[in-house]
């Protein structure tokens, strides 16, 4: 396949879609079953939106491992390639993933499943801003954190001691960012679905989507 972008890759970070380990923080607002689904769909959505144009390779980063139907399916209905998450928390694991990614393209971005408001135009951004200069790339998430990063050399000091999951990480990447030179670029400000109130933002969003599709 002609990629738009051939020296870079896409990671996308998924979890198996298990009911009562996926999307917990719904509960019970949302059953484990509905929780389920919710992540299967939202997780969906991004391999359509992370394919649908040529951009870049993709690969699909696997957790608990690659062997769950949705991820053998995945790779059997997306251009993508199975790869398995590696490390005790999440920084280990992301840090592991750009570093094995990084050992073949130039240019690496990595992404959840939960975040319906980023488009396949930002992701073409978040490739692009990694130049000459630019080493690092972020799109910041309204609840502190951040949706996507991307690296064009691995930064291991941006994934350790890290307060994940906490208000703190983005003000602490930018820390580290300025602690050790790194130059790094910032995409708009995104969100994503952990929260009742982010649900309910989301299908008012599914619901506007299906009235403009219908118009």
């Amino acid at each position: 396949m002609d990629y738009l972008y051939p020296d870079a890759v896409l990671l996308i970070f998924c979890k198996a879609p298990i009911a009562g380990q996926v999307k917990t923080r719904l509960i019970p607002t949302l059953t484990a079953e509905q929780a389920m689904q919710l992540h299967s769909e939202l997780s969906l959505s991004t391999l359509q939106r992370a394919t649908q144009q040529p951009l870049c390779a993709v690969q699909l980063w696997c957790t608990p491992s690659i062997d769950h139907n949705f991820f053998i399916q995945a790779e059997h209905d997306y251009s993508l390639t199975r790869w398995q998450q590696q490390g005790d928390d999440l920084g280990e694991r992301m840090n592991h993933a750009l570093c094995t990614a990084l050992k073949s393209y130039q240019r690496a971005v990595l992404i959840g499943c939960d975040c319906p408001s980023l488009t396949s135009q930002e992701l073409a951004s978040a490739i692009s801003a990694l130049n000459d200069k630019t080493t690092a790339v972020f799109a910041p998430a309204e609840d502190g954190g951040y949706v996507l990063i991307g690296l064009n050399r691995p930064q291991p000091e941006l994934f350790t001691n890290i307060p994940w999951g906490s208000e703190q990480v983005m003000v602490e990447t930018r820390t580290r960012c300025q602690q050790f030179g790194i130059i790094y670029h910032e995409l708009a400000e995104q969100w994503d679905v952990d929260t009742p109130a982010d649900l309910t933002r989301y299908q008012i969003m599914q619901f506007m989507q299906s009235k403009t599709s219908q118009a």
